[in-house]
């Protein structure tokens, strides 16, 4: 992309946005699924155990520590 900007700016700032909008879709998917599958458990009754609801958070931290060091 750096090399594109010489050449064409907008483009490159316009795949970069691109790219960017891509992975957050991705990481908002995956998220939903998680949680998705969390509800269900609750949902049906069933209780999530607690190493479902570890790593639910766990991922949840490292999401969070992701976009804030960026």
């Amino acid at each position: 992309m750096q090399n594109e900007f010489l050449d064409d700016p907008r483009d490159a700032v316009h795949t970069a946005d691109a790219l960017v909008a891509d992975v957050m879709q991705k990481l908002a998917a995956t998220f939903a699924d998680h949680k998705k599958e969390l509800e269900g458990q609750w949902n049906r009754g069933e209780q999530a155990n607690t190493e479902d609801l570890r790593l639910a958070l766990r991922h949840y931290r490292a999401f969070f520590n992701r976009l804030l060091v960026t």
